[in-house]
């Protein structure tokens, strides 16, 4: 991986430790050489990290939709801000710049990008790694649901391992590093499906 893409929230939550968070991964992923591209707001999560990589020296690729820039929310120092249409032109963008993505806690926002991504991946649009980290329980509730949709039969077996999930950022890393991609759905034969 040379860059891993953030979703993450525009808002930085009520417990200081989410923003904690957000500056020790972006300190890591330039230890560990990863440039960031993250959706190019200065707000929330989302400037934290992308402060804290470009303060340790590290590559920032912000894209945003117009509407957002328009709106006084772009982070305007970034090693490159690329302004897209709209949102659905972010999110591919996204898959292109980047390796792999890592979720932080967010919103509605963070929630549509990690799904999809997610959607992405099942079906073999990509075979990237899906990081979720799991910061102070945050995401304790998505992922039991996340088990409920397996054990209902909605999420097929061969599946169930694509968000790969940890509690501490190091951990996550590694194991993303180390992601075997699963068979998709368009690699499948109709019996299979």
């Amino acid at each position: 991986m040379q860059r891993i893409c953030i979703f993450c929230g525009s808002q930085v939550g009520t417990n200081g430790l989410y923003r904690q968070a957000a500056i020790a991964l972006g300190q890591l992923l330039v230890r560990h050489g990863y440039g960031l591209v993250y959706g190019g707001g200065h707000v929330g999560l989302m400037g934290v990290i992308a402060d804290a990589v470009l303060a340790s020296g590290g590559e920032v690729i912000g894209v945003i939709p117009e509407a957002l820039v328009t709106a006084e929310l772009a982070h305007m120092a970034l090693t490159h801000l690329e302004i897209v249409a709209n949102m659905h032109e972010r999110k591919a963008r996204f898959a292109e710049l980047s390796d792999g993505f890592l979720t932080l806690p967010g919103g509605v926002g963070t929630m549509d990008e990690l799904w999809e991504a997610v959607s992405w991946a099942q079906l073999g649009y990509h075979a990237k790694p899906i990081g979720l980290l799991n910061a102070y329980g945050f995401f304790d509730h998505l992922l039991a649901f996340n088990r409920h949709m397996i054990e209902s039969g909605f999420i097929r077996p061969g599946h169930a391992g694509i968000i790969v999930t940890r509690d501490q950022i190091e951990p996550l890393i590694d194991a993303m590093e180390g992601y075997q991609p699963h068979q998709s759905i368009f690699g499948m034969k109709a019996d299979d499906l």
